[in-house]
């Protein structure tokens, strides 16, 4: 997916973010991104899609993040999260994520998250 420059308006309409393997990056096994926008410095806003079964090992939210469950569910050590959930980690929190029947968030960074496996 092009992205625009930050300061221009720009908007993706349904077709364009249909669920095809164009512009998603694999994250971790069973795990992809689709970049919607970032500036350059940290601060990004893309699509995760989960695998049924698929997880994210433990990290540090070195900013903050806001999720928006868009479809199936994820879960992590606080509890687990159905489509229409919203979940706020802050700057400095850890946990891991899961979704045992797959999911689609919606996630919006200040800056990446730092894994804590080797």
């Amino acid at each position: 997916m092009n992205i625009p420059q930050p300061l221009q308006p720009y908007s993706f309409l349904p077709d364009m973010l249909a669920d095809s393997d164009e512009n998603w990056q694999p994250l971790k096994p069973g795990v992809k991104l689709k970049t919607l926008f970032t500036d350059g410095n940290g601060y990004s806003i893309g699509l995760i899609n989960y695998d049924p079964g698929a997880s994210v090992p433990e990290h540090i939210h070195t900013g903050d993040e806001h999720i928006y469950v868009l479809s199936g569910s994820q879960e992590d050590e606080r509890g687990l999260y159905p489509a229409g959930s919203y979940i706020y980690n802050p700057e400095g929190s850890m946990h891991s994520v899961r979704s045992s029947n797959g999911c689609l968030v919606l996630a919006h960074w200040l800056k990446p998250v730092r894994f804590l496996e080797s």
